[in-house]
């Protein structure tokens, strides 16, 4: 389907077209999804919090003031639903030890990691992420599979744009070790 921007579905929403809404939906239900799932780990109810968080966009687009782009909106509204039904339920994540990221160096690439396709790379990082707490998973894929800026980022995580470049950073030498310790194991 070929999308117009979200603004001509919103004015078309306020002015009592609730058709066009489906358009929004449809177009924002994969990152949506994606985000709730990232933070929940479980598909039906991450189904379950897109659907809610459609219902809070809806009933709250008179309020959208337009100052970030609807799809921010929208993503900040998913990411707050997604916290707090995760918060009313106990975490099921293997947290990575701080230690691990004590003697990182840049110059070290595990011979190992050469060997490998980059399809082979993709799979060892998405395994390693998913070990991580949702909230860290979530920032990983909003900037690097989603390509979201550090600004949306921070817009739809409520963190500041330092904070996000701080936690990214972070994140990285956590992966990067995190993958040393894997593939010395695998030798």
């Amino acid at each position: 389907m070929n999308y117009r921007d979200d603004s001509f579905y919103i004015s078309q929403v306020l002015d009592g077209n609730q058709a066009a809404f489906a358009a929004l939906v449809e177009k924002h239900q994969q990152m949506v999804f994606t985000i709730a799932v990232k933070i929940l780990r479980n598909r039906e109810q991450a189904e379950e919090i897109a659907q809610d968080a459609f219902v809070k966009a809806y009933s709250a687009l008179s309020s959208f003031k337009g100052e970030a782009k609807f799809s921010t909106w929208l993503y900040r509204i998913a990411y707050n639903a997604a916290i707090s039904a995760g918060r009313r339920r106990k975490p099921e994540y293997a947290a990575i030890d701080e230690t691990l990221t004590e003697n990182y160096t840049t110059d070290e690439i595990h011979p190992q990691v050469e060997a490998m396709s980059q399809e082979e790379q993709m799979e060892l990082i998405e395994k390693l992420m998913q070990r991580l707490p949702e909230e860290d998973n979530l920032l990983l894929t909003l900037y690097y599979k989603k390509e979201k800026s550090v600004a949306e980022v921070a817009e739809i995580t409520g963190y500041s744009q330092s904070n996000v470049k701080i936690k990214l950073f972070r994140l990285r030498r956590r992966l990067y070790d995190d993958m040393q310790q894997t593939l010395e194991k695998m030798v």
